[in-house]
């Protein structure tokens, strides 16, 4: 192990194609899972691709597609449902993923303790530019609202204010090594003391709707939708959406406190190609191959003792055959480093690209198991792997000890477009530190409280009865009762898990590392089983609205106890007993925000150029309806607009939505009508072959 100061990576937070968070994720990467989405012609159509493009020559249509990504807990952080639609899909992904990431440390997102940097980049979307030239929306909320909302330069800013995070806030963009570089910066802000905790990474979302590509011969794209990274068959990458982020602590700090580590970073470098290469898109060996030997320079490591190099890996000739041959020169004296890149899994997703590569390592490390690289089966011959310290990963494996006894060790590498190349170095975690009491038959601390489950209101006083083991308090809270029930099932499931953390380090986790939320509960516990039945118990009675039996809830321990637990369900600022226990690894706060669309960009068309629109794209115009009005079921679809919610700035909202989704120019007036919803959608998608007088029927309305 190095003597050289280094960093904890104590939380980790991610959505990616095909993964909501690393869980699934992680499940992905062991079997083998190529989550590259390929899209029909008709969602495609529906999603308002251009059908001249689509059925043009060369249109692939695949993409690394991030699911659902322009849902928002708008509510969460201080957004009107208005702003929330303003504000870029990038930014609403790196606000939840940053409150993710937090509670994954253990740490309450409102509310750290730590002086916290930020350190963020992000990608070119269409919903910025977009927003740039929609005159509507910078007359309703002025061009500075609109920049401010839109533009990268803000993604830090956000982060910092409405988290309440006074350390630096940068926002990092160096091309497609964006997120890795982020990840470097902190790790330098953290070892010079400008801050104690650091959340760094990335986010790129083009768009949050079906899209293709255009394949040109000669360019670095695939032409058949599929990445595979130094493979005979490599033809070319593939793009896709995600968003990860790490939190990051000095690694002395992290051991001081107990705090669960995911994987320690030992080193990290960066620097630039300069002009030693053909061109300023293309990589240089020279520059490649400086950055990571200063990696492993600063980790105090020898990069011949690496047993893992996740690669930047595109899958594209030039980039495969220089970074092959920059890595052979900085990992000398290595042999049989495996060799992999998360590519071929999701995409190259720019701007988040580094941190996914960050985080499947991270994750590799922490189960000590190697996963493989997908959709290759044989090395391109023109990189001779067997002439280099390398060899093409295409199996699971499981991480062995090295023969030396030493650490499990990873290179991470990134390069960017214009040159920006970084590389880190990553450490498997240390053994967990011994904690407080777990289970039945321990000391627990006092304080503590019975087995059962408790909702609100439901607090039991008295002293404990004679031999009975007084139990843990685990309190929950969340926005709503629903997302309150998913909170108690999620925990439940973990902690039925293998591996599941100790009680008391669960119970610490839950009592300082949570936002208190209006919506509140607790259980209480000896054992990880009665723990996990009360929570089930729990969720079972908030989603069926009955009440809780809380006969089985027994006696609190003390009456200090039953003040605090008190306390907490009358929704007042509680300080819990302590447990001994540390901040640990346990499912995060579960979203459930609406759909608030994005912007886009259309070729103009005329009413009489523009095709008549088909079934697919109504069936997508009522699912729009169904999440912008929270319709519950088709009965709703005969109500009017207004008596089934909406009102006026929604119907802006869905006119711009409409326009910019689907091509479709649609009277603001045709809401105002006494129409049903059915009908209305009807006109909007097929127009008027009446081409009845919309203003008419509205001055009807207020004549009535």
């Amino acid at each position: 192990m190095s003597d050289v100061p280094a960093v904890a990576i104590v939380g980790m937070s991610g959505r990616f194609p095909g993964a909501r968070d690393l869980d699934e994720l992680w499940r992905n990467l062991l079997d083998g899972v190529c989550s590259i989405a390929d899209f029909t012609e008709d969602e495609l159509l529906a999603a308002g691709v251009d059908p001249a493009e689509l059925r043009g020559p060369g249109y692939v249509a695949s993409k690394g597609f991030l699911a659902e990504a322009d849902r928002f807990e708008h509510e969460l952080f201080g957004f009107n449902a208005t702003e929330a639609a303003a504000l870029d899909p990038q930014h609403r992904q790196l606000l939840e993923t940053a409150w993710a990431a937090l509670e994954d440390a253990g740490h309450d997102p409102r509310r750290t303790l730590l002086r916290t940097g930020v350190y963020v980049g992000g990608g070119p979307s269409e919903h910025a530019v977009a927003a740039q030239v929609d005159g509507r929306l910078r007359a309703r909320l002025g061009p500075m609202h609109v920049r401010v909302f839109t533009d990268r330069e803000f993604m830090a800013g956000w982060l910092s204010y409405r988290l309440g995070l006074t350390g630096p806030s940068m926002t990092v963009q160096t091309g497609c090594s964006t997120s890795l570089a982020t990840v470097h910066v902190a790790v330098q802000a953290l070892l010079s003391g400008e801050c104690d905790l650091a959340l760094a990474g990335g986010v790129s979302i083009d768009s949050p709707y079906p899209r293709g590509y255009v394949y040109e011969p000669g360019g670095i794209s695939s032409p058949d939708g599929r990445c595979r990274p130094f493979d005979e068959k490599a033809a070319g990458t593939v793009g896709g959406d995600g968003v990860g982020l790490v939190v990051l602590r000095r690694l002395e700090d992290a051991l001081a406190d107990g705090d669960a580590i995911h994987a320690v970073i030992r080193g990290t470098a960066a620097g630039n190609d300069g002009s030693g290469r053909v061109g300023f898109t293309a990589p240089g060996v020279a520059g490649q191959a400086s950055t990571i030997t200063e990696a492993w320079a600063a980790a105090g490591l020898d990069p011949a003792d690496a047993q893992f190099l996740e690669a930047h890996g595109t899958g594209t000739d030039l980039g495969d055959r220089i970074e092959v041959t920059a890595a052979t020169e900085a990992f000398q004296g290595a042999r049989g480093c495996a060799i992999g890149s998360v590519k071929s899994n999701l995409g190259h997703l720019n701007a988040a690209a580094g941190v996914a590569g960050l985080i499947k390592a991270a994750l590799m490390l922490r189960h000590r198991t190697m996963v493989p690289t997908v959709n290759v089966t044989r090395p391109h011959p023109d990189l001779a792997l067997d002439d280099t310290p390398f060899r093409l990963l295409t199996r699971v494996e499981p991480w062995e000890r090295p023969p030396s006894g030493g650490p499990r060790l990873a290179g991470v590498s990134s390069l960017g477009i214009g040159g920006t190349n970084v590389h880190v170095v990553l450490e498997e975690p240390p053994e967990p530190p011994a904690t407080g009491p777990a289970d039945a038959g321990e000391a627990l601390p006092s304080g503590a409280l019975p087995s059962g489950a408790l909702p609100s209101g439901a607090v039991p006083s008295g002293a404990v009865p004679s031999g009975a083991v007084p139990s843990l308090v685990l309190p929950l809270s969340a926005r709503t009762r629903p997302q309150l029930a998913a909170a108690a099932r999620r925990l439940a499931a973990a902690l039925r898990a293998p591996g599941a953390p100790p009680l008391a380090d669960v119970v610490h986790t839950l009592a300082h590392g949570r936002a208190a939320l209006d919506a509140r509960a607790y259980v209480t516990a000896t054992t990880h089983e009665n723990a996990a039945t009360a929570l089930d118990a729990l969720a079972t009675a908030l989603e069926t609205g009955r009440p809780l039996d809380t006969g089985q809830a027994g006696q609190v321990a003390d009456t200090g106890a039953d003040a605090v637990a008190a306390a907490w369900m009358a929704g007042q600022e509680v300080t819990w007993p302590d447990t001994g226990g540390h901040r640990t690894h346990l499912p995060t706060y579960p979203f459930a925000g609406p759909h608030h669309g994005a912007l886009t960009l259309r070729p103009a068309q005329s009413p009489e150029e523009r095709p008549r629109q088909d079934a697919g794209t109504e069936t997508a115009v009522i699912e729009l309806f169904r999440t912008t009005l929270a319709l519950e079921g088709d009965h709703d679809l005969d109500r009017t607009y207004f008596a089934a919610g909406g009102d006026s700035l929604t119907a802006v909202f869905l006119v711009s939505e409409l326009r910019d989704r689907f091509a479709l120019e649609v009277p603001i007036e045709l809401f105002l009508t006494e129409r049903p919803l059915r009908e209305l959608i009807a006109r909007a998608v097929h127009g008027d072959a009446e081409e009845e007088d919309l203003l008419g029927d509205l001055l009807d309305e207020f004549e009535r």
